[in-house]
């Protein structure tokens, strides 16, 4: 028996990620979702006009949780990449999720607005983190917004990889992108003494 239409959207969308880990982005339907809520379709509906909006606004739930958890970190960066790193691997639910979004959106111009909106999110996010440990860029002529870009299109091209690639080394990818923050930061440092 359905429930009464007194349902949150966020609880849709906690209930919705559940969906998605259960039965996978091929079988995933606002059906599957109205049944695990409990609720008719049309209460899925009244909050999500597509099952492409539900899946962004998945995207956008996970993004917003996973900022909020590192502004809290005292080595924003360093928990920022351990963010990261734990949503890379060979099934990955988010970049799964995000790059089947990315692939839609090339033809639908609504979901290509509204990613490109999480993408430039995520930009500020990292470059905002960036001002908390660089005063300045430690390269003239990239700005602190250029390196959130930058930062922000390295993790994904390693989630990318490490989806694509059987065995990819993430852990080492990691390794390399930290030591790369670690040497920008040095040079930063150095920028500010002198």
């Amino acid at each position: 028996m359905a429930k009464p239409n007194m349902i949150s959207k966020e609880k849709l969308i906690q209930l919705a990620k559940e969906c998605l880990a259960d039965k996978g982005i091929e079988k995933f339907t606002l059906r599957s979702v109205a049944e695990k809520a409990e609720v008719t379709q049309g209460t899925v509906y009244y909050h999500f006009r597509t099952k492409e909006q539900l899946l962004l606004d998945i995207v956008k739930d996970v993004c917003d949780r996973s900022w909020n958890e590192v502004a809290q970190e005292e080595d924003v960066i360093k928990q920022a990449l351990e963010s990261a790193k734990s949503r890379c691997g060979s099934d990955s639910f988010y970049h799964k999720l995000f790059f089947t979004l990315i692939v839609a959106g090339l033809n639908n111009e609504k979901i290509k607005e509204q990613l490109g909106s999480v993408l430039e999110q995520e930009n500020k996010a990292l470059a905002g983190n960036l001002t908390k440990i660089w005063a300045q860029s430690p390269v003239t002529g990239v700005s602190l917004e250029g390196w959130g870009v930058l930062f922000n299109a390295i993790v994904d091209g390693i989630a990318l990889q490490a989806l694509m690639i059987k065995n990819f080394p993430v852990e080492k990818a990691y390794e390399g992108l930290e030591q790369l923050v670690a040497l920008l930061s040095n040079l930063a440092m150095r920028e500010e003494g002198e």
